[in-house]
């Protein structure tokens, strides 16, 4: 059987051909411009998918919105079902349960700030239970959806033809208000998402207002203080700073600290219980169950054979304090979570933190203000662009809305006139129209009216030439006129238009606002401490990586009597080292270079194994990057200080607490050349133990060559955040760094000798100040016998 021939992605020989990349790439962009444009983003105009807007607009047409003199008489609601199909029918050719899908989120008061749709029957719940089939539930629209859709038919935007041509749809709706803040949205699209949190109307508002009338040039400080921060459908507490919340303003992308509300109970004899009445967005009672009983009554993880030492440790942290947990949530109380202490006397502060820092009762809520500009563009904005890309929609709108108005008025007044002309020869009109075969051009030729003002007077009612109508149109013309000066006015002044702007948006907040559901107050993300007993501990790490721990000091066991320490390891290990530190105190782990780029792993000592056998691996520990394998330790409190040097001759000092990292992945630190390795880390100072290094004074450099260069540890630089470093020795072609020590009054130069036999030797202070010099120079040729693999601190 022959083999397929290879696809041909070169140019094509005839012309206007395309070829298969380009017709890829072009499908597949017109694919991403239908997601972005047509399903996933709001547009900044109104607020509205393209599927929300049309069920808008169609329950509009439907008569199900609010009437009557004030819009405060509903419609009758209908079969969510027949609203699905007239969606279907006339605008939106997809499936029926993504219509149903979009209606069902407007009518959730859990998800929207404002609820556009008021629905009868199950909607579903912020459990995560979903709404009953279409069939069952009712469905008209809220309120307030009179600011998206009142002026609709008055001129104020444009329509297109829907999908099929027998039938138009609006292309926006004239929002009154900047409906993208007031329910924010969420959405992926192809390369692009956003997610808008919902914000208070009357902030939204004032700050349009405050915008509007120093014409965009509101410092951003006033800004951010009208607008403080999200408020979200189910309350709770923003703990983010105020800088942070101005930040994901300012840039349009951030992420918020969002905390659960809660309150104590008193009970009888000195009981209490927490209830958490108001929860984070995203989280559910039923979620905070689920992580208890995880916390509680954790599972083997899959690879593993039994729990691991952070389940055990969480679930005991968990059950010291917690007694019981339960939902008591109901058609009162939407959100009530009650929690029992162990006891009365646990502190309330410590049972909140434990619960805060362990569920999602304090979890992140990202903000990515990405959405259709007012020149149909996908951008990411900031809230200052939003609010101003809206007010320039609602000024277009309101123009257009006043030329429309304008027209009406115009075409009245012209009517009227004709009208009040035929008044006041009523007797002569009769004649010509009885008398005449062409009433209407016998007309125009005796009073100069126009076509339009002749046909009116032909088909009106004998009932309107009483001399009562008179007045009538005399009113009704003198007022006309007067809207039609104001309307003039409006047109003739970008002052006048602002100020209706302002006195519509403040009309439309006061009949429309509501308090501030969410809390905003800076506190501290919740931490859950783990109780460490501070005693003096020994790190043992051998040189394949496994690590243990052993009470106490050997070196002061040793000062006491004691024998020296012996260390047992697996066959073919050794010691690489033993830290004398605290169990309060961290274990650095330095990976080998990968991408020019050494990561550093943190591990708490108090964490560490210990007893009398091999200990653990690492690598069981940490999160390795992959390609890379542990290659140098250090234990020791966050004050001690550390030199890094790279065998490319570069080095600096940085402290423990400079590396530590939450992540169990670590994170890059030091840079290193092409083919570079990290040497040896050597202590500075600040080192804990039974008898502590005095701070090191001097520096000492060997290259594997047999250089050496001692110089003052002041000429040595800190990099908190890490780096390359300065220059410690001027190398030579094809020489490298065995290492680099800080001391104060000798060193350890280990090596390869004769045979591959290990050799090592120390240097006492005066053979090292035969080498003083200057840092970065060559330093001297020292006969040492073997070749130099690394340097070590000795005192």
């Amino acid at each position: 059987m022959d083999s397929q021939p290879p696809l041909d992605f070169q140019s094509p020989e005839e012309d206007g051909a395309l070829t298969l990349a380009d017709y890829a790439q072009t499908a597949y962009l017109e694919y991403a411009l239908s997601v972005v444009k047509g399903r996933a983003l709001p547009d900044v105009s109104d607020g509205q998918k393209p599927v929300q807007r049309r069920i808008l607009y169609s329950m509009s047409r439907m008569g199900l919105g609010f009437g009557g003199a004030n819009g405060t008489v509903g419609a009758k609601p209908v079969k969510s079902a027949r609203v699905v199909g007239d969606v279907l029918g006339r605008f939106h050719p997809h499936g029926d349960q993504a219509a149903y899908d979009a209606l069902v989120r407007m009518a959730q008061d859990f998800s929207q700030r404002y609820p556009l749709v008021d629905g009868q029957g199950n909607f579903g719940s912020r459990d995560g239970d979903g709404a009953a089939a279409m069939r069952y539930t009712e469905a008209r629209l809220s309120r307030i959806t009179s600011l998206l859709l009142d002026e609709i038919d008055e001129g104020t935007v444009d329509f297109i033809p829907n999908y099929d041509g027998s039938t138009d749809e609006p292309r926006l709706l004239p929002a009154r208000l900047p409906f993208t803040l007031l329910n924010g949205a969420s959405g992926i699209a192809v390369g692009l998402a956003t997610e808008i949190p919902s914000h208070n109307l009357r902030e939204v508002a004032d700050a349009c207002v405050a915008l509007i009338k120093s014409n965009g040039k509101l410092p951003d400080e006033e800004l951010f203080a009208l607008v403080p921060g999200p408020d979200y459908p189910g309350g709770a507490q923003i703990i983010s700073s105020a800088a942070d919340i101005a930040e994901a303003y300012r840039t349009g992308r951030g992420s918020l600290k969002v905390r659960a509300r809660w309150k104590i109970e008193d009970l009888a004899r000195g009981q209490w219980q927490l209830v958490v009445n108001e929860l984070p967005p995203g989280v559910s009672s039923q979620k905070v169950l689920e992580e208890i009983e995880e916390l509680t009554n954790p599972k083997v993880r899959a690879g593993k054979k039994a729990l691991t030492a952070e389940q055990t440790q969480l679930k005991a942290t968990v059950l010291a304090v917690l007694d019981s947990v339960r939902d008591e949530s109901s058609k009162d109380a939407l959100v009530r979570l009650v929690f029992e202490p162990k006891t009365s006397r646990i502190s309330q502060e410590e049972f909140i933190t434990t619960l805060l820092a362990q569920t999602s009762l304090e979890s992140s809520a990202s903000i990515n203000l990405t959405m259709v500009g007012i020149d149909g563009k996908p951008t990411q904005k900031s809230l200052r662009q939003m609010l101003n890309e809206w007010i320039a929609f609602r000024e277009i709108t309101v123009e257009r809305r006043s030329r429309h108005r304008l027209g009406k008025v115009q075409d009245r007044i012209h009517i009227l006139e004709g009208r009040q002309l035929v008044l006041l020869n009523i007797d002569e009109v009769i004649a010509i129209i009885r008398a005449a075969d062409e009433p209407k051009a016998a007309l125009i030729a005796r009073f100069g009216l126009t076509e339009r003002q002749a046909e009116d007077i032909l088909d009106i009612r004998l009932r309107q030439l009483a001399r009562l109508e008179a007045i009538k149109i005399e009113q009704e013309l003198k007022g006309l006129r007067e809207e039609q000066k104001k309307l003039e006015d409006i047109l003739a002044s970008p002052a006048a238009l602002r100020r209706l702007l302002v006195k519509e948006i403040e009309s439309d907040a006061k009949t429309f606002e509501d308090p501030r559901r969410t809390f905003i107050q800076a506190e501290k993300r919740a931490v859950a401490e783990v109780r460490v007993v501070d005693e003096p501990v020994t790190v043992i790490v051998s040189q394949k990586g496994w690590v243990r721990t052993q009470k106490g000091w050997a070196s002061e066991r040793a000062a006491g009597g004691g024998a020296a320490p012996e260390y047992s390891f697996k066959s073919g290990d050794a010691l690489y080292g033993a830290f004398e530190c605290r169990s309060v105190d961290t274990l650095l782990v330095f990976g080998t270079a990968k991408d020019k780029s050494v990561r550093v792993y943190t591990v708490a000592v108090a964490s560490l194994p210990g007893g009398r056998g091999d200990g653990q691996p690492i690598t069981t520990l940490i999160e390795l990057e992959s390609g890379t394998h542990p290659a140098h330790y250090f234990a020791g409190p966050l004050g001690a200080a550390l030199l890094l040097s790279s065998t490319g001759g570069y080095g600096f000092i940085a402290t423990v607490e400079n590396m530590i990292s939450r992540q169990r992945g670590g994170k890059a630190f030091v840079d290193v050349g092409e083919g570079e390795q990290l040497c040896r880390p050597s202590l500075v100072g600040g080192a804990s133990g039974a008898e502590p290094l005095p701070p090191a004074t001097n520096v000492a450099c060997a290259s594997t060559n047999g250089r050496i260069l001692t110089f003052e540890i002041l000429e040595m630089k800190a990099l908190p955040k890490g780096g390359r470093g300065l220059t410690l020795i001027d190398l030579e072609p094809k020489d490298t760094l065995a290492g680099a020590a800080a001391y104060t009054r000798s060193v350890k130069i280990e090596g390869i000798g004769r045979g591959a036999k290990e050799r090592e030797e120390t240097l006492e202070i005066r053979s090292l100040n035969n080498a003083r010099g200057s840092r970065a120079r060559k330093g001297k040729a020292a006969d040492l016998g073997f070749k130099p693999t690394g340097v070590s601190r000795v005192l």
